[in-house]
Formats: C-alpha cells, structure tokens, sequence
C-alpha cells in the first residue's frame, strides 16, 4: 500500500502548475499584446523567421542529397545524377530564400492562405455531401455556406486574410492568457 504524498509535496506540484499556469499566460499575454501593436511587423517577423527555417532547412537537406550522391559507394547513373541534381535545386532554392527573405516570406503568407482558403472550401463542400445523414440540416448548410465563403475570401485576397487571421490570433492570445494568469491564482491544492 503506497503512502499518500505529504502535503508539502502535494503543495509543491501545485506551486508549480500555478507557476506554469501563470507564466504561460503572461507569455501569451504579451505575445498577444505585440501581435496588436503592429499586427503587420510582428507577422513579417515571425514569418521571415519561418523562412530563415525553411532556407536552412532546404541547404541541410541539399547537402546530405550532394553528400550520398558523392559518397555513395553504390549509387550508380541516374540515381547518382537524380541525387546531384536534387541537392543542387535544394542548396539553390535555400539561397535564394536566403538573399531574400521578406520576399520568402510574403509569398509563404500567400501559399498558407490559399491553402487554408482551399481547405475551408472543401470542408464546406465536404459538410453539405452528408446532409442526408446529419440530424441538423440547417446547422450543416450553415457551416458550410461559412466554410466556402470564408475559403473564398481567404483564397481572393490572402494577405489581406493573412493580416485578419494574424490579429484574430493575437486577440485570442490575449483573451486566453489573461484567463491563463487568473487561473494560476485561483489553482486549489
């Protein structure tokens, strides 16, 4: 039969929820609160971040193609030539990312709204194929009728959406560390 932890254990787990609670929310908190001084800046920062990780990521990955093409002991013809050329379009594709990164990442912002764009329209388009089978017919056209407009305005103008989803996250931000920090303070042991 195990012991019950003390209370001085039992304490300490819960000062450090607390702990984890609070910091957590008071690092959304301001995340959020930068996100709405300068919705724009911050989402070209965090973006050109990305794109830094993609570069670095597309110079790593044309490196070890270069690297098993050269070294390969085994790879022969066009599987050796498949390989250098890959690595090549990777370690050049890096570069350019690299020469210029506020480029990279207005274009990511681009291709990820119109991807989400084309997603929500399919969902919506997905939603309405199982209105037969949905008990809430109304609630199902519904969703779907957002979905695919919402998809539409995402795919029609994708920066101007970028921008709006980037607030919206802010917000968000906001919103939930707040509720994060006071909930730290009312965590019960």
């Amino acid at each position: 039969m195990s012991a019950a932890p003390s209370p001085s254990v039992e304490n300490r787990v819960v000062d450090s929820v607390r702990t984890m609670l609070g910091l957590g929310g008071i690092i959304a908190l301001v995340v959020g609160i930068l996100i709405m001084l300068n919705p724009v800046k911050s989402g070209a920062i965090v973006l050109q971040i990305v794109a830094g990780v993609v570069a670095i990521y597309a110079v790593g990955v044309g490196a070890v193609y270069l690297g098993s093409a050269i070294f390969s002991k085994t790879m022969q013809g066009w599987p050796r030539t498949g390989n250098i050329l890959l690595g090549l379009l990777y370690i050049a594709g890096g570069i350019l990312l690299f020469a210029n990164l506020s480029a990279a990442a207005t274009v990511l912002a681009v291709l990820l709204s119109i991807l989400v764009g084309v997603l929500w329209v399919v969902e919506g388009i997905i939603a309405l194929t199982t209105l037969k089978v949905t008990g809430r017919k109304g609630l199902t056209i519904l969703y779907a009728a957002v979905s695919i407009i919402a998809g539409v305005v995402l795919i029609v103008s994708p920066l101007i959406a970028a921008v709006t989803l980037w607030v919206l996250l802010g917000i968000s931000m906001i919103v939930m560390g707040a509720i994060q920090v006071v909930r730290a303070f009312f965590l019960k042991a």
